[in-house]
């Protein structure tokens, strides 16, 4: 759900530029920053911006000013105490900035005029005109427009970068078979030894029949072919949301995920085998890493 667009005109000496940005987040917080001559059509500008975005922490940053800086101070009321404001704000850090408190450089100066409120043009109509309005609303669809194609850049990395993680687990996934293959043995063998040690001691015959009904029950216990199935289908259910291109599909894919994770904290803890825990830590690695990147899908 990240985004960056921006678009920006010239009209009556003066530029205005739309800039559109986007963080993650679970619903649509929208937040407007304009310039004082664009106020009045923030209801209407915020319905043009929902028709478009759906979920994130969207900024929408509309700033005006002079194209000509020197003639517009001309023409101008300055609010001094604004703009002193500011200075003596610059003067009370200029040390840590290693700079000279009593020197404001004018650079500095023609940066905090440019800030909003600061100069106010005296011939500057108080009202939007009709013309300005219209060349306005085209311009936030420029932005949005450029949003979308930085949104849609990021979806397809994204895709890119979900498919290679999903390799991932899926080949760590085979890594398991032969520590899997060898372990049954493994099992059977220590039981019996042990076993026949203890018989040893106790001088008791061991019940082979029940020893082979409990082994069973034991290693089915530890048995994960059912673990590595459903593993599997989440893998290629997850592949088929992503694949199907439909909007609200973040959340779907955010579920996936989360079932992902229970089969593969379940082969976790049937894992006997230092080995076979050391792919699984793996493949819980790489479901955080796709998780984090789900919470960025629409």
């Amino acid at each position: 759900m990240t985004g960056y667009g921006k678009a920006e005109y010239i009209f009556a000496e003066h530029k205005t530029i739309v800039e559109i940005r986007s963080l993650n987040s679970k619903q649509l917080d929208l937040n407007f920053k304009t310039a004082p001559l664009f106020r009045d059509k923030e209801v209407e500008l915020r319905a043009m911006i929902r028709e478009i975005v759906e979920r994130g922490k969207v900024d929408v940053i509309i700033t005006s000013q002079p194209v000509d800086t020197t003639k517009s101070v001309a023409n101008s009321l300055v609010d001094w105490l604004l703009l002193k404001s500011y200075v003596d704000e610059y003067k009370q850090h200029a040390e840590e900035l290693g700079q000279q408190a009593n020197f404001v450089p004018t650079e500095l100066i023609n940066a905090f005029i440019r800030l909003p409120g600061v100069i106010r043009e005296t011939s500057a109509a108080e009202t939007l005109l009709e013309e300005e309005w219209q060349l306005l609303q085209s311009t936030v669809q420029k932005a949005l427009d450029e949003f979308r194609k930085f949104r849609i850049q990021e979806g397809e990395a994204s895709q890119k970068m979900f498919e290679e993680k999903l390799t991932d687990i899926e080949s760590l996934l085979a890594d398991i078979e032969p520590f899997e293959k060898g372990r049954v043995e493994h099992i059977k063998e220590h039981l019996l030894e042990n076993l026949n040690m203890l018989a040893d001691k106790t001088k008791q015959a061991i019940d082979k029949n029940r020893l082979e009904q409990e082994m069973i029950y034991y290693l089915e216990k530890l048995d994960i072919t059912e673990e590595k199935v459903r593993l599997i289908n989440h893998i290629r259910y997850f592949r088929e949301c992503m694949n199907a291109g439909n909007t609200g599909v973040g959340k779907k894919l955010g579920f996936v995920a989360q079932e992902m994770g229970r089969e593969i904290n379940t082969l976790g803890s049937k894992s006997n085998q230092s080995e076979m825990q050391i792919i699984v830590v793996k493949m819980k690695d790489i479901l955080e890493q796709i998780k984090e990147q789900v919470l960025n899908v629409l």
